[in-house]
């Protein structure tokens, strides 16, 4: 995260492009046309509604409460960092090296209330991930002005439009898409979550003071 006491062409793109990780269509979209291959049109509908719905309105809260959360439950960002970092590991590892059984990526889905799938797993952990929370988390404690915060839910509004169009494509064209090479992107973007994940530690570790990495 670049420095949030000023704001400029950089800070926009670098927190647009952490967004589009954190809270980007990219990880939830095969779990989520996996999720609902066998619900009808109108379900699946309702169920990308809510998902959406639900990871907006936390994001929403993380980046206006998650400054006043970090001193309530005295953590700081760079623990953050670290545990958001191991979970979205177990998330890429489980992408990397889970089956194309249509499960969750180990939440099982199958018998359960569709509304609760949207919520659990789908808009959390997949769709707002660890890295989205870090980054929310981050803007809210460390932004220097109204301006700054500003800013950060305008980018927000636009990862979150964005998703909107995404998923409601893949609503569309779900039953065109090949399978095999969904699979594949899974596989290859999940690779790159993995170090993206090992990044997330290594930058709370020495926010925390544990090591050292050049440049920083």
């Amino acid at each position: 995260m670049r420095d949030l006491e000023s704001l400029d062409t950089a800070f926009v793109i670098d927190t647009f492009l952490l967004l589009l990780i954190g809270i980007g269509p990219k990880i939830a979209l095969v779990p989520f046309l996996d999720m609902t291959t066998d619900m009808s049109q109108a379900t699946r509908r309702r169920v990308l509604r809510k998902m959406l719905a639900t990871a907006a309105t936390v994001a929403v809260l993380l980046l206006i409460l998650g400054g006043l959360l970090t001193r309530l439950l005295h953590f700081s960002p760079g623990a953050l960092g670290v545990a958001s970092g191991i979970l979205l590991l177990i998330i890429a590892v489980t992408m990397v090296l889970g089956g194309d059984g249509g499960n969750g990526g180990g939440h099982p889905v199958r018998g359960r209330d569709p509304m609760q799938v949207a919520v659990f797993p789908l808009a959390v952990p997949y769709l707002l991930n660890p890295a989205g929370i870090v980054v929310l988390v981050t803007l809210s404690a460390e932004a220097s002005s109204v301006a700054v915060l500003a800013v950060a839910v305008g980018v927000l509004a636009v990862v979150l439009v964005f998703d909107v169009v995404v998923f409601r494509w893949a609503v569309q064209v779900a039953s065109k898409l090949d399978p095999s090479r969904m699979l594949v992107t899974e596989k290859v973007f999940g690779f790159l979550l993995a170090a993206l994940a090992v990044q997330l530690a290594l930058n709370g570790l020495s926010d925390v003071g544990a090591i050292h990495l050049a440049g920083h």
